[in-house]
């Protein structure tokens, strides 16, 4: 196994204990913890799929970004006003 192989791992490991620890009731959608867990397993996962590419993979990861991005500047709004 590659080291992009296990950066990608890495990757869905984050975003799937994310999604985990939202459904037991650890975090909910709007706690950092949740929105950084994802964030940073998807750069992950889209490291791995720039050596391994699979474009349905890569934009899906794109858009997990972009959406992560949408909640935390959301929430930073919030916590601001």
């Amino acid at each position: 196994m590659d080291i992009y192989h296990v950066i990608g791992t890495l990757g869905m490991v984050l975003v799937v204990y994310a999604y985990f620890l939202l459904q037991s009731h650890k975090v909910t959608s709007h706690d950092a913890k949740f929105q950084y867990l994802n964030l940073v397993g998807a750069i992950l996962l889209i490291i791995s799929l720039c050596f391994h590419f699979n474009l349905g993979s890569f934009l899906i990861e794109v858009f997990w970004i972009v959406i992560t991005i949408y909640g935390i500047l959301k929430r930073r709004h919030q916590n601001s006003l």
